[in-house]
């Protein structure tokens, strides 16, 4: 296959860089930590795109001592000659937006990152870049400053044997509320782009820490399965799909494909287009899914597993699957839903995934007779166990003195308004709280469900056990937008959802076990936004002056704080559970959408979000020991109120 030319012709301006410092948020997504990052994303991105279209085969991420980043690839190296508008093609490409080699015919067949505005959009939001392009026997070199201001033109440093891009930039921290990477956060994006191309070796450094790891997989999306389902007790070795599907005489898609069935009870499907995930899913994943239905129906038929009107639903089929679909896709068929890349729409992509899985994975089943005879008899009860599940909703409906029902009149306490938009639900641990929450709450538009006791481990049950249990059906019941596949996150009647729990070991463990089964059984719920943490303070301090003051502290530092700055004789209360709060106390420091603290609970990474509930909630405890001894640390602390 000839490769595409990449050179200073190769480059096209579409507009100049404006606005970009004023509002970042339209080009990054935020100015909070998850922008700081994306920065990263942009220029590795860069680098990856040279990785995917056949040039280098190795990227080097220095998160340097004053967090500054310096990203460090053997591609072809920046094109730095003059460019047909009279400006040296450095400059262009770092100082305007939309200028790069990813449009129509190009430098590249495929990429991703945002259609290459994402260098000078880096440059605009740092308060210094350096690029250096090793090219045609060269090392070239421009600096900018304060977003974008060119301090140097071109200049030639030396002469060199290698090829590559080497940038190094430091955000500002005028606009950015914190300029301090995370370690993890930026481990996690490069090894799942190591997994997403064999033999990729991507290096990442951290200064900060003298630490260094290196992602390296020769059977690249396999291995990520794999990785995914650490834990789940995998049935077989991931099953490897891979095609190019025509879609014109000039244009096609690549396709591959991992897939692995588990012993537990959980879906889950990553998808990729040109490297960038896609969360939302889009063509690609529905023609997997149709693919994945089809296959198991015509194999099941076929051996006589079921009769002849009977049909295995593809929800029921993928219960205990881990996937892994990308594809790659030229600019001229590219196309996404909505203002984000977080959907495809190119029609085309269904049918390559469709074509390209259902023909290899019908050779899969009649390979592996024995394992997929297992999925489908797994199917069918998850199928029996569904039909049981709606049976026994409908039947709740018709009678209003089904158990279900009259558990909820007895615990709910819910709202008088009926405004979904701005109503919340409050999740309580305990009657005891749960009295001082009902009395302390604003009746309007805040309901109170207390949850007696621990609840479910959602990660180790199936979908039948789980709605036999009484406060995972009660929950269900009072959100009132059902579950898992049939889940309608229009249905929903709060707008907010708030785990409250006791500031302890037991209060935690229950927060992960509620967390467990929304990102299982709910999971638009927690994609959308509409979970929260309430944090309900650790100490009560009250001032005994000539007028007595309540204070409250979140923190031992804020704790400290107080009573240094106290100039009167104090009562320090440390608070063992939220039953210890009256109604009034509740309401000032936890409820109070004016005074109180919410964390809102979202998915960063749906890869790793998977992979830390089977560490933390699956059956393997060696994995929880190892975990919890290297993230958590546990301190005894008394006080002394004397």
């Amino acid at each position: 296959m000839a490769k595409n030319t990449y050179d200073d012709s190769s480059i096209q301006v579409l507009e100049g860089l404006e606005h970009v410092r004023k509002r970042p948020g339209m080009y990054i997504g935020s100015t909070d930590e998850r922008g700081l990052h994306h920065l990263v994303w942009e220029i590795v991105d860069n680098s990856i795109d040279e990785a995917i279209n056949g040039y280098g085969r190795e990227i080097d991420v220095t998160i340097n001592e004053d967090n500054s980043i310096t990203v460090l690839d053997n591609g072809r190296g920046v094109p730095c000659g003059q460019h047909k508008t009279g400006k040296n093609t450095m400059e262009i490409i770092y100082t305007q937006l939309n200028a790069g080699g990813k449009f129509g015919e190009g430098g590249y067949k495929t990429s991703g990152g945002l259609h290459g505005v994402g260098a000078s959009v880096v440059n605009a939001l740092s308060k210094y870049m350096i690029v250096k392009s090793y090219r045609e026997g060269k090392i070239h070199q421009i600096k900018f400053e304060n977003g974008g201001m060119e301090v140097s033109k071109v200049e030639i440093l030396g002469d060199t044997k290698r090829t590559g891009t080497e940038v190094t930039f430091k955000p500002d921290s005028s606009i950015f509320t914190t300029t301090v990477y995370n370690y993890d956060t930026i481990k996690t994006r490069l090894r799942e782009s190591a997994f997403l191309i064999k033999d990729l070796k991507i290096v990442l450094n951290d200064k900060r820490k003298k630490k260094q790891e290196e992602f390296c997989y020769h059977d690249g999306i396999s291995e990520f399965a794999d990785f995914l389902s650490e834990g789940k007790k995998p049935l077989h070795k991931p099953a490897y799909f891979e095609g190019i599907y025509p879609v014109t005489e000039k244009h096609s898609i690549e396709v591959e494909v991992a897939l692995q069935f588990t012993e537990t009870y959980s879906e889950t499907i990553l998808s990729f287009v040109n490297n960038v995930k896609t969360g939302d899913g889009g063509t690609h994943v529905t023609g997997f899914k149709s693919a994945l239905t089809k296959a198991f129906n015509d194999y099941a038929h076929k051996m006589n597993l079921i009769k002849a009107n009977v049909t295995l639903d593809g929800s029921d089929l993928r219960t205990a699957m881990t996937a892994v679909v990308s594809v790659r896709i030229g600019e001229a068929l590219l196309e996404f839903e909505g203002q984000t890349k977080g959907k495809l729409g190119t029609p085309a992509a269904k049918t390559a995934v469709e074509n390209i899985v259902g023909e290899k994975l019908g050779y899969f089943l009649m390979e592996n007779k024995e394992l997929a005879e297992g999925i489908v008899a797994k199917a069918l009860r998850e199928a029996q166990g569904r039909e049981e599940a709606r049976k026994a909703r409908e039947r709740a409906r018709m009678d209003r003195h089904e158990k279900a029902e009259r558990n909820i009149s007895e615990k709910l306490a819910p709202t008088s308004e009926k405004n979904k938009e701005i109503n919340e639900l409050y999740l309580v641990e305990g009657d005891s709280a749960g009295g001082s929450a009902k009395q302390g709450r604003d009746r309007k538009f805040q309901a109170i469900l207390p949850l007696r006791g621990k609840v479910l481990n959602t990660e180790k049950a199936n979908a039948e056990s789980a709605l036999k249990n009484e406060e995972i059906a009660t929950m269900i019941y009072t959100i009132g937008a059902d579950y898992g596949v049939n889940f309608d996150l229009k249905k929903c009647n709060y707008k907010k959802v708030i785990i409250m729990t006791d500031a302890d070991d037991d209060g935690a463990h229950i927060q992960v076990l509620l967390l467990t089964f929304f990102f299982r059984y709910m999971r638009p719920l927690v994609e959308d936004g509409r979970i929260y943490l309430a944090l309900p303070p650790l100490y009560k301090i009250t001032k005994r002056g000539k007028k007595e003051e309540i204070l409250y502290a979140w923190s031992n530092e804020e704790r400290d704080k107080i009573l240094k700055e106290a100039k009167c004789p104090t009562i320090l209360q440390r608070y063992k559970g939220l039953g210890e709060m009256n109604a009034e106390q509740l309401w000032d420091t936890t409820m109070n959408p004016e005074t109180r603290t919410l964390v809102q609970v979202s998915i960063d990474d749906a890869a790793e979000a998977e992979n830390q509930i089977e560490v933390l909630m699956g059956n393997d405890s060696a994995r929880r020991r190892d975990w919890l001894e290297n993230h958590v640390s546990f301190t005894l602390e008394e006080e002394d109120n004397d």
